[in-house]
Parts: C-alpha cells; structure tokens; sequence
C-alpha cells in the first residue's frame, strides 16, 4: 500500500469547503488542509478525478507527494489526536 500526503491552498471558502469534503471521504486529515491517503495509485487518482475539477487552477494550488515506503517519518508539536487516542498510522512523535 502506498501512501500519498496531499495537501492544498484554495482562494475561495466555497470551493474551500467542498475541496475539504470531498478529501475527507478519500484521506486522512492530518491538519485542515494536509491529507494522508493510503491505497494504490488507483486510489490517488480516482481522489485527484473527484477534486480537480472543484479547483480553479489559476488561483488555487493542489499538490501530491509520494512518501516512501521505509522513509522514517515523525511529527512535532501538538498531537493530532486526544491523549491517550493512537492511531498506529500517524508517526509518532519526536524526542
């Protein structure tokens, strides 16, 4: 399974908002406008199909990286998630 952080900057609120939506049946929302989304590129492409057509490509921004699949991953600051609440998906925090 690959995983894919996507994430976005969109000038409108409307098309902010149905941008936010549509990702959130496809992702994982990591912060408001970042996504995981784990699956093949199947995947990724039938969630960019659903939401490039809801952005205007001369104001708005939509970007995809590949992460790799051994590459150490780990997060600073405050957790995405209540204390006490793990998700094995996210990284774990650094030390």
């Amino acid at each position: 399974m690959n995983k894919y952080l996507i994430g976005y900057d969109i000038a409108n609120p409307k098309r902010l908002c149905r941008i936010h939506r549509a990702m959130k049946t496809h992702a994982t929302p990591i912060q408001y406008s970042i996504f995981l989304l784990e699956g093949s590129e199947r995947t990724l492409q039938y969630c960019l199909d659903e939401i490039l057509p809801l952005m205007n490509p001369a104001e708005d921004d939509i970007r995809c990286y590949p992460l790799p699949q051994r590459g150490h991953q780990f997060r600073i600051g405050k957790a995405v998630l209540p204390e006490g609440i793990f998700w094995t998906g996210l990284p774990a925090a650094a030390i």
